[in-house]
């Protein structure tokens, strides 16, 4: 590359050497931006549970996600009837009763089949399944379609639900009787599979979002329902699954959304209540306590919550159309809100609660202080942007959360048909080379210099001692310069990198990387996903092209065919010209002009070494990384025409 004005340059060898980069406007070429990594393997905390890698749904996936649990929930699941597999929709179809939820071709007339197609057909060998008790009050009679407002509860189209049968159980129930039995269904679950401690159905879910039933389910429970109800219908319903599986464990109260945290939206009673405790989660919480000791078995092991993002860009990040730039990075940017005492997402819940944000470390608070050694659990939740590599980004993010912050267990609810990255997300952790590789079972110390742009999450894998490290890209544009530096006494000599990035929503294998003195220098392009198994065997086959080891990096500056090397002169079609017209003892000043002797367009950026700290510089974008800055043009400059060039840009240092 010809640099007019070099041997100025070499007059001063400790103050200014020039290195260039530059890219057609097209291409992909950007500034980096510069994250350090630190990960502490021997810092090992706690387990990280299988739960959270969780589904509502094995439809719209590709069935290679390798999920650790399945959760039969969802409004229908309020009114289904066990024993003659009915259900009813509500308000999201006409108030229907129908056979919705019996599996095409089974018999509807089996009972319990709706329960069993799950356990058999959807819960693969090895994870775990959770199905719904209902508490409102009454299921299905009939599949005769909407009920209309005259047949609200009770009437003919619906059966009561009883908690406890205090009569032998049968496995073919009456369906005569006018009554649905919760424990019934739970021994004919048992007799079926086991106990859940003999690999029989794991949980119970405590119905499904109970303080919505008044909209989603007014034909079975019209009144919002009170705070004490709530309590007391779910303590009815863990004694009746508990007497009949003990081992059995119990989720709940399944609340929708914030307001369900704060006041089960508005409960007609909460005012009783709201003085002595902060939020219904604290009185739910100290209830059920109470009520477990006194039958002496706990009966709430998880606390059972649903969280749809209400974050907002130009519209809420789960909004099926949220694709715009800023939806984008505010869907990226959303999960902070669950750990990140220092970022405010733009949504109406950060607007005037941030007193109960971020949100896992005040749950986890309300736990001890209410009913210590219950576990939180997530069984619905969504970011939106399933299609789309930032919710493939999220999802990663989201998962890595769970697994930092010690949540118990997690299922993501489908919003939309398409959902190729969010499936991905999923294989990122769970079956990342193809075979069910997983990230480790074991969460261990990982942080990042920078949590708005990355995020960084470290596991060991318990059985095989690798270390597994997933690392993010939420920048839209710019690739990350990442320092990583493993703090170990175990030596560790490669790094095997697969990627979910915005070319495909398939995991692609990147090949070694080579890790020198436990530390790796590694390029992280904008928006994507990495997986990297950290081993103690030698690189057989480092092919990253970004290794800063690797005798062909086309980026390594010492590479005699780099293109970018300044003492090469090269065929570049950009030239450099540097000027220092101020030179004090103790500080100077410097010109630079880059100009395009090409004939296309192009992008123009730097890096230079110099003496001192930069503490001035014009026109152009910078960082100082030691004796490295870092520049690139600005809106106005940042794009070369041909013949054209920079003007007015330049810096000034303390020596």
């Amino acid at each position: 590359m010809n640099v007019p004005g070099h041997r100025h340059i070499l007059a001063r060898p400790r103050k200014l050497s020039l290195l260039i980069f530059a890219a057609l406007a097209s291409g992909a070429a950007s500034a980096q931006v510069s994250v350090d990594y630190s990960i502490s393997p021997d810092a090992q905390n706690h387990a990280i549970s299988a739960l959270i890698y969780g589904t509502n749904h094995r439809m719209n996936m590709t069935g290679r996600e390798n999920f650790g649990f399945y959760r039969l929930g969802g409004n229908r699941t309020t009114g289904y009837n066990w024993e003659n597999n009915y259900s009813n929709a509500g308000s999201d179809w006409q108030h229907s009763s129908d056979t919705f939820m019996v599996p095409s071709g089974a018999d509807e007339t089996i009972p319990g089949i709706t329960l069993t197609d799950f356990v058999d057909n959807d819960v693969i060998p090895g994870a775990k399944a959770m199905v719904t008790v209902p508490l409102a009050g009454y299921v299905s009679a009939d599949k005769n379609g909407t009920v209309q407002e005259g047949e609200v509860a009770p009437s003919s189209r619906w059966i009561p639900v009883v908690a406890k049968k205090n009569a032998p159980f049968s496995l073919t129930p009456d369906l005569t009787d006018n009554a649905v039995y919760t424990d019934e269904m739970v021994n004919f679950l048992v007799q079926r599979y086991g106990r859940a401690a003999d690999g029989g159905v794991f949980a119970y879910s405590l119905d499904n979002e109970p303080s919505l039933w008044f909209h989603t389910h007014s034909r079975i429970h019209p009144e919002k329902p009170g705070a004490k109800e709530l309590v007391d219908r779910s303590i009815e319903a863990a004694q009746a699954v508990k007497d009949v599986d003990p081992t059995a464990t119990i989720f709940g109260p399944a609340l929708y959304g914030f307001t369900g945290f704060t006041s089960l939206t508005d409960a007609p009673d909460w005012s009783n209540y709201s003085s002595q405790y902060h939020w219904y989660i604290d009185y739910y919480l100290a209830q059920m306590k109470t009520a477990s000791e006194s039958s002496g078995k706990r009966l709430l092991d998880v606390l059972d919550l649903h969280w749809y993002s209400e974050a907002t860009g130009d519209k809420r990040v789960t909004d099926g159309d949220a694709d715009s730039v800023k939806d984008r990075v505010a869907r990226m940017q959303a999960p902070r809100t669950l750990w990140d005492s220092e970022y405010q997402e733009d949504s109406w819940i950060a607007k005037w609660n941030m007193a109960e944000l971020p949100l896992i470390p005040h749950i986890q608070d309300s736990i001890d202080t209410n009913y210590p050694g219950t576990k939180i659990a997530f069984t619905e939740y969504g970011y939106g942007g399933g299609d789309d590599i930032t919710g493939g980004i999220t999802e990663a993010d989201l998962l890595g959360i769970f697994g930092k912050y010690d949540v118990y267990a997690a299922n993501s609810w489908i919003l939309n048909d398409e959902q190729s990255y969010l499936a991905a997300a999923y294989r990122l952790y769970r079956n990342y080379d193809g075979a069910n590789g997983k990230f480790g079972d074991t969460s261990v110390a990982a942080t990042m210099s920078d949590k708005e742009n990355s995020s960084i999450y470290a596991s060991v894998d318990s059985s095989t001692g690798l270390l597994h490290v997933i690392v993010l890209n939420k920048n839209m544009n710019e690739s990350i310069n990442g320092v990583f530096n493993i703090d170990s006494t175990t030596i560790y000599k490669s790094g095997k990198t697969y990627v979910l990035d915005a070319s495909s929503s398939e995991i692609q294998d990147k090949g070694e990387v080579e890790v020198t003195n436990n530390q790796l220098n590694y390029n992280i392009p904008a928006l994507s996903a990495y997986h990297i198994v950290f081993s103690t065997s030698e690189a057989t086959d480092p092919t990253n092209p970004t290794d800063p080891t690797d005798p062909t990096d086309p980026t390594d500056p010492t590479d005699p065919t780099d293109p970018t090397d300044p003492t090469d002169p090269g065929t570049g079609d950009l030239s450099v010209s540097v000027n220092i017209p101020q030179d004090g003892s103790s500080t100077y000043c410097s010109d630079i002009v880059v100009t395009n002797n090409g004939s296309e367009a192009v992008e123009w950026n730097t890096a230079f070494d110099v003496e001192g700290s930069v503490y001035a510089l014009w026109n152009a974008v910078w960082t100082q990384e030691g004796t490295k800055v870092t520049i690139r043009g600005v809106d106005w400059n940042k794009v070369l025409q041909p013949g054209a060039s920079t003007h007015s840009v330049g810096f000034c240092a303390n020596r």
